[in-house]
C-alpha cells in the first residue's frame, strides 16, 4: 500500500484526501498524546527525533508517495517578531532549534525519494532555506473548499518533483476575509492558525496523487 508521511501534523487535514483514496497515512506530532495505529492512519505521539527510527523503517520498506512537513512557526513567523528578543534572552538558541525541526522535515522528504513540501508562513525560515519555491493563500483554492475564503500568505519549500496546484478560486464568494489575524487569544489559537486549509489539501492531492488503479501496485 502506498504511504504518505506528514510531520508536525496534528489535524491530518493534509493527508485526508489521500486516506480517502486508499493511501495509508503516518502523522507525527507530540500533541497526539498516545501513539495509535490502524490500517489507514498511524498517529505517532512524539517529535520527529523520537520517530526517526520508525520513519527510517517506513522509507526503506514502504512505497512512500508524498512527505509533508509543518514545522511549528511560533518561533519563526515574522508576525511574532516583536517577541523574538525576549525569547532570545531566555534561550539564545530558540530559533536555531525551530529551524532544526524544519530541516528534519526537509531531510526526511529528500531521503524518501518522494515529492515533498515544507510549509511555513512568512518567516525567518527563508534565511535558512532560501526563497520558497511557492506561496499561496487559502482563498486561492476555494473551488475545492468554499469555507477557505481567507488570506494567509503561506510559503512552501518543495522538491523531488512536487507539483504545485494551479489556483482554483470561486469568485462568487467575494473578497476573502482576514480571520487568521483576528483569531481569539487562547490555548488553541496556534493550532487554529496553523491548520492546513482543506481546499489546498485537496488541490495538492489532485495535482500529485497516483491514479487509483496504481495504488495497490
Amino acid at each position: 500500500m502506498k504511504t504518505v508521511i506528514s510531520l508536525c501534523d496534528l489535524t491530518g487535514n493534509m493527508t485526508q484526501p489521500w486516506v480517502d483514496a486508499g493511501y495509508r497515512a503516518i502523522l507525527v506530532d507530540p500533541q497526539h498524546g498516545v501513539t495509535t495505529m490502524d490500517d489507514e492512519v498511524t498517529r505517532f505521539a512524539g517529535t520527529i527525533e523520537d520517530a526517526m527510527d520508525y520513519l527510517g523503517h517506513v522509507i526503506r520498506n514502504h512505497d512512500v508517495a508524498m512527505v509533508f512537513g509543518f514545522p511549528p512557526c511560533t518561533d519563526m513567523a515574522v508576525s511574532g517578531a516583536r517577541w523574538f528578543e525576549s525569547k532570545r534572552e531566555k534561550d539564545r538558541m530558540f530559533q536555531a532549534k525551530a529551524v532544526m525541526v524544519a530541516e528534519q522535515c526537509r531531510t526526511i522528504g529528500r531521503l524518501s525519494g518522494a515529492p515533498y513540501l515544507v510549509e511555513n508562513p512568512v518567516s525567518v525560515l527563508a534565511s535558512a532555506f532560501g526563497k520558497p519555491q511557492h506561496t499561496f493563500h487559502p482563498a486561492d483554492y476555494t473551488t475545492y473548499e468554499a469555507g477557505d475564503n481567507y488570506t494567509k500568505k503561506t510559503c512552501l519549500w518543495t522538491g523531488n518533483g512536487f507539483v504545485m496546484p494551479q489556483p482554483a478560486k470561486d469568485d462568487s464568494l467575494g473578497a476573502p476575509d482576514n480571520r487568521i489575524h483576528f483569531a481569539s487569544p487562547g490555548p488553541e489559537r496556534a493550532n487554529f492558525r496553523s491548520a492546513t486549509p482543506m481546499g489546498f489539501a485537496r488541490a495538492v492531492f489532485a495535482a500529485n496523487h497516483t491514479p487509483a488503479l496504481e495504488i495497490a501496485a
